[in-house]
């Protein structure tokens, strides 16, 4: 990000947006704009949504700022909720995911430390970009991640998640 001609406001709306209706990132600030430092996602999930499978990262520390609604979070087994103005961290090297636990859309920013996972996000999210359970694993590979589909079930299940 350039600061030479002064601050760089991205306005409500701003941003680039992928996903569909029911699961939306808009990509607030991207690694290449910050030397990799930092990127910054605003997730955006319709009720009852699943937001990945139960995934780790070898690189990336994550830390989730809720905005609107309740964050239900699973990390290393352990199932917790969150609400607007908590803040949750999911470390990387940690078995995690989340979804939309509540009846209402929920808003969250997503901290990524360092920054370069977000691009997964946006390959998950072009058009005919489906990824199976047979094809999933070496594309998050790619991005030092892993996935857990057998562990991802039983949460679906559970909650009644939207995949």
């Amino acid at each position: 990000m350039d600061t030479a001609t002064g601050p760089h406001v991205l306005r409500a709306g701003e941003g680039d947006v992928t996903g569909e209706p029911e699961l939306l990132d808009r990509y607030l600030l991207e690694s290449a704009a910050s030397s990799g430092r930092v990127a910054l996602v605003e997730h955006v999930l319709g009720p009852k949504a699943l937001a990945a499978p139960v995934h780790r990262h070898s690189r990336e520390d994550e830390y989730s700022f809720v905005l609107a609604g309740t964050l239900g979070v699973i990390e290393e087994g352990i199932e917790i909720t969150a609400t607007a103005g908590d803040l949750v961290s999911k470390p990387r090297g940690r078995w995690h995911t989340f979804w939309n636990a509540g009846d209402d859309e929920l808003r969250v920013l997503e901290i990524i430390v360092p920054g370069g996972i977000e691009a997964l996000f946006r390959r998950l999210a072009e058009p005919g970009g489906e990824y199976s359970p047979e094809t999933l694993p070496s594309l998050a590979a790619e991005y030092g991640a892993g996935v857990d589909f057998e562990a991802t079930m039983p949460l679906v299940e559970r909650h009644g998640l939207v995949v």
